[in-house]
């Protein structure tokens, strides 16, 4: 991981992209890291774009907002159009090629968060995959504690099922 790194998570309100910011921040402070997690949605609390940022340093965060985003998680066409000139800067856009047109370049990932989580029985879980796939690709935190704190918040078959999106999102990121 880098010292400092800077995430963006958007898709649209209802996919748990608030939910997954908040766990991708406590797992960096469960980590010993110093982190500022910010979110914000439209007026429609579903259906309209909805985006948590999370910057996580070693050191003390002075500037509380994402300047320059290492990794940005587009999990709808309209946040991979309204983030995808970061993509000519060299950051990283991963984007979920079920929801979302193909996209060109060496800094465009698409994968199948949707369908995949669907797969599993959930396509409402799409955010835990997304997540873990984020995390994987980042290394901004690790695995483990994102499954410290599903174990924590999850009982029975919503845990089992968050323990095998955690899973296939790390290993959509490593393939």
């Amino acid at each position: 991981m880098n010292k400092h790194s800077e995430i963006i998570l958007a898709g649209s309100g209802g996919q748990g992209l608030i939910l997954s910011g908040i766990i991708l921040a406590e797992a960096a402070i469960l980590e010993g890291k110093n982190v500022v997690q910010t979110q914000s949605y439209g007026i429609a609390s579903r259906g309209g774009l909805s985006l948590a940022e999370v910057i996580v340093d070693e050191d003390e965060i002075i500037f509380q907002q994402v300047r320059t985003p290492d990794c940005v998680l587009a999990l709808t066409e309209e946040a991979a159009k309204k983030y995808e000139s970061w993509a000519a800067k060299g950051v990283t856009v991963l984007y979920d090629s079920t929801l979302a047109a193909a996209r060109e370049g060496p800094n465009f990932i698409g994968m199948e968060f949707t369908r995949r989580a669907s797969d599993l029985g959930n396509a409402g879980s799409v955010n835990i995959l997304a997540l873990a796939a984020v995390a994987a690709f980042t290394r901004v935190v690790k695995i483990a504690s994102l499954e410290s704190l599903l174990r924590k918040r999850f009982r029975g078959a919503a845990l089992e099922l968050n323990l095998k999106l955690l899973a296939l999102g790390s290993e959509l990121a490593a393939a």
